[in-house]
């Protein structure tokens, strides 16, 4: 995907946990969709920052968290072990499964952990991947999400 890109649906996802959600419901706020698995420890390390956020920045500026698991092997497809992991990391915010790679494809991503910021346009507005992308995503957020409301 290219920057300024207009955000993909969600569409063959194999199972939603915590709930499903779709670009419309996610229309007019910012999105941060994180790519990730579970035989990725890079991604395991990156999930109590993204916990973090979601309550941070969800409550104050409407940032909407959807994850996206996307298997690197037959044996990260066992939904058993997905929804333990995802219990285990206190992961609150929806989740696709993807398993067949349907959602993965329509962003043409080859990457975990990966992160596609969009605005509440639903534009692109950041990518990265990797184990340093994490440490650029605030930073785009803050550019994104703007000066902070007060209370």
């Amino acid at each position: 995907m290219r920057l300024r890109e207009q955000m993909p649906e969600f569409q063959g996802v194999t199972e939603w946990a915590n709930g499903e959600t779709s670009k419309s419901e996610l229309s007019g706020r910012p999105v941060l969709v994180h790519f990730w698995a579970v035989s990725c420890y890079m991604c395991k390390e990156s999930l109590p920052l993204l916990n973090e956020w979601r309550d941070k920045y969800g409550e104050q500026y409407n940032l909407q968290i959807v994850g996206v698991h996307m298997p690197r092997s037959e044996k990260d497809t066992d939904l058993e072990t997905v929804r333990s992991t995802i219990e285990q990391y206190g992961m609150k915010h929806p989740i696709a499964i993807d398993n067949d790679h349907a959602v993965t494809d329509s962003y043409q991503n080859e990457y975990v952990p990966a992160y596609y910021l969009f605005d509440a346009e639903g534009q692109m507005r950041f990518f990265g991947a990797g184990e340093k992308a994490i440490g650029m995503v605030e930073q785009r957020l803050h550019k994104i999400l703007g000066p902070k409301e007060e209370a």
